[in-house]
């Protein structure tokens, strides 16, 4: 390789370097400022016209960020801080939205005629659900392919606002634990096994 292929090389590293604001790589081609400056006046560079421009030096990254326009890093948040305390939750609400997937078997209150699967079955099949739900499926969707509360499709498997006292216990206490948008692992109830979300 020729000395100024040598410089060029060299020249274009550097300006990598200037222009994605880190060090060079570990590949490095020694060339003295004089060498570069030469070069730079040979390819018609505006800045060799002045004798006192410097070569680009690498800027320092701080631990654990990067350096953009020289901008500190950015001070952790309370959602990404591990030292910052939980904000105190208001009171519970007193009435809540959701919805849900009922799959049901044979034997199971109020399950239509047309449900013959047994428990097992059912429990599989609410896997299923719970298994899409948690990879991002919309549980209204959800609910219209496999529900078996009667019109759970139109509805999305809505259940409207209700407060405590209305649902049957374990329902009622899985459904008051989540979160906006959250959706419960499977609920065991005497109408079959559900998935829930909360919706408001």
């Amino acid at each position: 390789m020729s000395a100024r292929a040598l410089a060029l090389a060299a020249v274009a590293i550097a300006s990598c370097a200037a222009a994605c604001n880190s060090p060079p790589s570990t590949t490095r081609v020694a060339a003295t400022p004089n060498d570069t400056q030469a070069v730079m006046a040979r390819s018609g560079d505006p800045r060799s016209a002045d004798p006192t421009a410097a070569t680009p030096t690498p800027t320092t990254l701080p631990p654990g960020g990067v350096a953009v326009g020289g901008a500190p890093p950015p001070k952790p948040s309370a959602a990404t801080d591990p030292l910052e305390k939980p904000k105190a939750k208001g009171p519970p609400p007193a009435r809540i939205g959701a919805r849900h997937v009922l799959v049901q078997w044979m034997g199971s209150e109020r399950a239509g005629s047309g449900v013959l699967r047994s428990r097992e079955q059912a429990r599989a099949i609410a896997e299923e659900v719970l298994k899409k739900a948690k990879g991002g499926a919309d549980l209204g969707r959800l609910a219209v392919e496999y529900s078996d509360e009667p019109n759970a499709g139109p509805r999305g498997g809505s259940l409207g606002r209700f407060g405590k006292g209305q649902m049957v216990p374990a329902f009622e206490e899985a459904a008051f634990k989540l979160e906006v948008g959250e959706v419960s692992d499977i609920i065991e109830t005497p109408f079959g096994f559900h998935v829930i979300q909360r919706t408001e």
